[in-house]
């Protein structure tokens, strides 16, 4: 075949002033002013896609709380590796978040934070040598914390808030499982086992780490189950979380409870398949609203919290 360009001398056209645009030059931001406050800044910003959800995200979260519906947030490890546990902290005491779900790392760090003031290891370097994961005191207060604690009845979760609790350790209020304890909100702790290197020193009780665990699930689906209304903010968990929150949703539902009108969020600098699917896309499906928000943890939190924090005021 050969061809001939089209003759566009009849194209049809009209006028841009009928058209539906989605973009005006009342939606864009301001310029930034030397001593303007935070709420000036909120409103300086641009009202088009990320920005926009990032506003509806802090929106959704004070309107739970106003009518007394959950704020539960999700996480694994690296926002306390970031510094953020103190802002996670505040916003428990503020009575933002209302119940607490992390990975089996984020005991090790918080433990660690509030032992000694730091935490997170060169894993390259001690990897070569043979001595990755292999500091003592973790290994050995962290799993004597989570036995004593299944003996008694307890969570992971709550056996390490009590643990650190009373502990004489100089750094104990940034615990955010020391926190949850006295302000007596629900703290859960979801293992895989052999993923934390506490796993991997003679002191761990398997036993007691598998208990622990499932009594978490346990309580999170009771969490869950009263979730309608309410907000899940997952914070950095690519795996557990995502499929632990599924598995909640789905015990909760099973059991009669109505979880269909909540608000779910997935904060990350990677959006990944199972936060999408899990977190965002599957349980909101019959109603609700899923936002992904992507960006670098120790940035778009404390911004996000600072965001909440004026909303309800």
């Amino acid at each position: 075949m050969k061809y001939r360009q089209l003759d566009v001398t009849k194209i049809k056209t009209y006028s841009i002033r009928d058209r539906l645009s989605k973009v005006s030059v009342d939606a864009s931001a301001t310029p930034h002013i030397k001593g303007r406050s935070f709420a000036e800044f909120i409103k300086a910003l641009p009202g088009f896609l990320a920005a926009d959800d990032l506003k509806a995200v802090a929106a959704a979260v004070v309107a739970a709380r106003k009518n007394q519906r959950p704020v539960i947030l999700g996480m694994g490890a690296h926002p306390i590796k970031v510094g953020l546990s103190s802002l996670i902290i505040a916003l428990m005491h503020k009575g933002v978040i209302t119940a607490f779900a992390s990975n089996g790392a984020s005991i090790i760090h918080d433990f660690e934070m509030s032992f000694m003031g730091q935490t997170s290891e060169d894993v390259a370097r001690e990897l070569c040598t043979g001595t990755f994961g292999m500091g003592k005191e973790t290994a050995q207060m962290v799993n004597r914390a989570i036995k004593e604690g299944v003996g008694k009845g307890l969570g992971i979760g709550r056996s390490m808030g009590q643990f650190i609790d009373s502990s004489d350790f100089p750094n104990k209020d940034r615990s955010i499982f020391r926190e949850a304890f006295e302000l007596d909100i629900p703290a859960t702790v979801h293992v895989a086992v052999g993923s934390d290197i506490i796993h991997m020193h003679p002191e761990a009780d398997g036993a007691a780490i598998g208990e622990g665990s499932l009594r978490d699930f346990r309580l999170l689906s009771a969490v869950v189950a009263d979730l309608d209304g309410g907000v899940f903010i997952n914070l950095g968990s690519a795996v557990i979380l995502p499929e632990v929150f599924l598995k909640a949703l789905t015990v909760a539902r099973n059991l009669g409870s109505k979880v269909e009108n909540f608000t779910t969020v997935n904060m990350d600098f990677i959006q990944h398949y199972r936060p999408r699917e899990n977190v965002l896309k599957r349980p909101t499906m019959m109603k609700g609203r899923c936002y992904a928000l992507t960006g670098h943890h120790e940035i778009m939190f404390p911004l996000l919290a600072a965001m909440i924090i004026e909303g309800l005021q």
